[in-house]
């Protein structure tokens, strides 16, 4: 079995239980398209093996350490490229700014495709679980989240798009773009 088929298998089973943010939909729908989305930027299977697993250290019991033995260095590295400090000893709402620069400090740093391709990945699927509730609710979606301002959400999502602007070439980045317009109402 390739690591991807594992990721497949730990990743469910990491998840299990969890669901997206006032949703019946299985969180686990999130990392699978993050890594479909990776697949239509790459064939290294090491970054679509870590858009799997984006979520797992964040937002589970799943440690980096267990990832690099379990995937290997890199799929770690590219792991934890996208992994907040969620301070847990802190409200969410009240550290929501600080990790969001911290991550963006990152994302900024860096060269590696591999980084630049999980972001986009993770961040499109975003987008387009926004866009669906957008649709329906308008602005009230942001009701849902630690942040509730769409004026710092689209501040955040807007840097990501520019921060990745050297993948501009790829239909997943085009669409990225043409979804934070529509969600917060950009015009273009």
């Amino acid at each position: 079995m390739n690591i991807f088929d594992k990721a497949i298998i730990f990743a469910t089973e990491a998840h299990s239980g969890m669901y997206r943010k006032k949703s019946k939909t299985p969180y686990i729908l999130h990392p699978m398209e993050a890594a479909a989305i990776a697949g239509t930027m790459t064939d290294d299977i090491e970054i679509i093996t870590a858009a799997l697993l984006h979520d797992t250290v964040e937002d589970t019991a799943v440690t980096i350490e267990e990832i690099k033995d379990r995937f290997g260095s890199r799929v770690a590295d590219l792991v934890k490229s996208e992994t907040e400090d969620k301070r847990e000893e802190l409200p969410p709402d009240a550290t929501w700014q600080i990790r969001k620069e911290e991550s963006l400090e990152v994302l900024k740093n860096t060269d590696d495709l591999g980084v630049k391709i999980l972001w986009l990945s993770d961040k499109l699927s975003n987008m387009r679980s926004f866009y669906r509730k957008y649709k329906k609710c308008g602005n009230a979606l942001w009701q849902d989240f630690h942040q509730k301002d769409p004026d710092k959400q689209f501040w955040y999502y807007d840097t990501i798009a520019n921060l990745l602007s050297d993948l501009q070439e790829f239909e997943a980045w085009q669409e990225y773009k043409y979804l934070i317009n529509k969600v917060f109402n950009k015009g273009e």
